[in-house]
């Protein structure tokens, strides 16, 4: 009897290992950057794909540089981001096995109500531009996040060098998008932002949206597997499965379906072939 109680004990403790073992076994890590988990979309989408697969999702959010630089190490099964030109280049250089479009949003220029540097329009060129010349006070994040990268090209299309350029005018606000937004608010000052940040930022002081529309305000979000090649932790048939459900049409239309105050921020297009 002592060895049948023995040994029962010793299967159900085996039985509970194993379970969580499984369940362990059952959960991912998705490297994003610092705006993407700022803007709600996450706590939205996950738990609709744990219903639908059980499978549990942990995030980890930081700047894109840094995501990519931790994906390189391993420390991701997926990397999920919107800075496209180091994508290409991480699955090119062999740290990821492909990269899918997901969905959009866009970039908007934030500026004063009142609008110092005249800037109000849909041309972002001519509206950087204004404020360089005028010396009006702009925030940069500084924190080579895709946002970061996004503003260093604008500023190349307005035909500026900023690093020449910047004075006491340029400001640095350090990580993070509400960070930024905070300090632009405080400063009044311009500043670029992802609008899904924007509509989620609430204490607004006297900034509004001065520039949209521009084609070249897009902002194009990528996911990559991280190569199980190079990193044989890597959770491949967990993390594909999490990439197939973005980009299905069951995926697509939960991102569709997140809206913040009412307004969609994000709005899918797969290309499921692959870039």
């Amino acid at each position: 009897m002592v060895r049948l109680s023995i040994a029962f004990a010793l299967s159900c403790g085996l039985t509970v290992a194993v379970a969580a073992s499984s369940a362990e076994d059952r959960g991912i890590v998705l490297a994003t950057t610092t705006a993407t988990q700022e803007s709600g979309l996450l706590d939205y989408l996950l738990p609709i794909f744990r219903d639908k697969t059980g499978v549990e999702v942990t995030v980890i959010a930081r700047r894109s540089a840094e995501v990519l630089d931790g994906a390189r190490r391993g420390e991701a099964d997926v990397v999920l981001m919107h800075a496209r030109p180091q994508e290409e280049k991480f699955v090119t250089d062999g740290f990821g096995v492909k990269r899918f479009d997901v969905m959009y949003n866009d970039y908007v220029l934030i500026g004063p109500k009142n609008d110092p540097a005249a800037v109000k329009g849909k041309d972002i060129a001519t509206a950087l531009k204004a404020i360089e010349a005028k010396g009006t006070p702009f925030v940069t994040r500084g924190d080579r996040s895709g946002t970061h990268a996004a503003e260093l090209a604008l500023w190349i299309v307005a035909g500026i060098d900023i690093a020449g350029a910047k004075g006491a005018w340029y400001r640095e606000s350090g990580p993070g998008m509400m960070a930024a937004l905070d300090a632009a608010r405080t400063a009044n000052a311009y500043v670029l932002s992802d609008r899904a940040s924007w509509i989620a930022f609430k204490d607004r002081g006297d900034l509004d949206i001065v520039v949209e529309g521009d084609k070249r305000l897009l902002n194009q979000y990528g996911v990559m597997l991280v190569n199980p090649e190079k990193h044989p932790n890597v959770k491949k048939e967990l993390g594909q499965t999490f990439i197939d459900w973005l980009i299905s049409p069951e995926g697509q239309a939960a991102i569709a379906g997140y809206k913040v105050d009412g307004q969609q921020v994000f709005f899918p297009n797969a290309d499921k072939s692959g870039g």
